[in-house]
Order: structure tokens, then sequence, then C-alpha cells
């Protein structure tokens, strides 16, 4: 969500590539956040002019987290290179038309292609897409996306973070999340999760902004976003 280097997250499919414009929120959020935390401030300062990014379309971005589960950055993007020779454009339709050997042949393993063609189930007979998406919280979102196999809760919030500019997620389950924290409010050692939610209810109701200033933090160039 293609490793997001520095983050070590539980998958690595959604580095970013394609820059996009600020959520109209965002500013707002980095200045407020700016003034209440001394620590987001430096980062905020430091990252000024870094911009956003994203790739791929939302039923593509969710595929690419299934494809790079559990292997290196250079592994998964050679499957979806051969995926998307193979499919001509990685679309559900394209997905549920096309043989399971043909997807085990493009280096998915057994489980991975049971995946894939559960994601494209859901967006193909509409239990799953945009529609409707502006009108549920995050929580509520979080539970419709991780009903489809493969997807889990941290897949899920960065696709809230990054593809539907959801402002006030936290991945706390992320590792680079959880290593910022303990290296800039904890002087390197590993404060518990109550400490850390604690540590971040300060920054309500704009928690995906500072995430991604944390991020940034460990990696300017190659953290996600």
């Amino acid at each position: 969500m293609q490793k997001m280097a520095a983050i070590d997250s539980e998958t690595a499919p959604l580095r970013p590539s394609r820059a996009l414009p600020l959520p109209r929120y965002w500013r707002t959020a980095a200045r407020e956040l700016a003034r209440r935390d001394a620590v987001l401030r430096v980062f905020i300062r430091r990252s000024e002019g870094l911009p956003l990014r994203s790739r791929g379309d939302a039923f593509q971005t969710l595929a690419r987290a299934i494809v790079g589960q559990q292997i290196s950055v250079k592994a998964a993007q050679s499957v979806w290179n051969r995926l998307a020779a193979e499919l001509g454009t990685v679309a559900p339709a394209g997905v549920l038309g096309a043989r399971n050997e043909a997807l085990r042949g493009c280096g998915l393993s057994r489980q991975k292609v049971l995946y894939i063609q559960d994601l494209a189930r859901h967006f193909d007979n509409g239990t799953l897409g945009a529609t409707g998406w502006d009108t549920l919280d995050d929580e509520a979102l979080i539970a419709e996306l991780t009903r489809v196999k493969g997807i889990g809760r941290w897949t899920a919030e960065i696709f809230l973070i990054f593809f539907l500019g959801r402002p006030d997620v936290l991945p706390l389950h992320d590792l680079g999340l959880q290593r910022a924290i303990n290296l800039h409010y904890g002087n390197g050692r590993a404060l518990t999760p109550s400490r850390m939610r604690r540590i971040a209810a300060a920054w309500k109701p704009w928690r995906s902004v500072a995430t991604w200033y944390l991020w940034r933090s460990l990696d300017p160039i190659s953290a996600p976003g």
C-alpha cells in the first residue's frame, strides 16, 4: 500500500505513485497539530511541500494489498505485472473470468487466488463499492471492508486514509507508526497501546494527518502518501 518502506506493516502493497491534491482539511489540520504538539510541529515544517500520493482505483488498490501480503516488494510487483499482462486490466470482471490456473500462473498462491476472487465478487455484485461509503462512519466502513477475505483491519485503515481521505484514522497496528511514537514520545522505549492511544487522543480529529507526518519522520521518501 510496493512496500511502504520503513513502515513494516502487515501487508506491503500500497506504496503510492501518483500525487494527489491535498484534502481540503489538510492545512487546517497541520496548523492545529503544529500548535498543539511540539513533536509534530518539527515534522510538519520539515515535510512542507511533500505530496500525498496514491495509485489505482479502489479495486486495484485492495487487490494490490492482497498480492503484496507476506512477499517482498520486488516479488509483489512482479506478480502484479504478470497479473496485469494476463488480464489486460486488473478489474473484477477480468478476475472472475480468468481460470484459477491462469491466476496461479501469475504467481498467486491458492489462498491469494481465493482472496482476489472474493474481492472481485464483492465489487462485481455491488456488495462492496464506493456507492454509500460516504454515509458510513470509519468503523462501519472498516467492518465492511474486512468482510472480504484477505483484507485485515490495517489494510482497511490505510485505504480509509489514502483513498477515501478520512481525516481521523489511527492505524495503531502499523509497526512504523508504533516505531515513530516510541522514538519521539517514549525516548525509544516501547510504549503500551493504551499509552499510544492517550498520546494520539490529543491529535483528534486529525489522527490520519498526524500519522502521515510520523511516517514521514522515519522515511520522508518511502513512507506512505
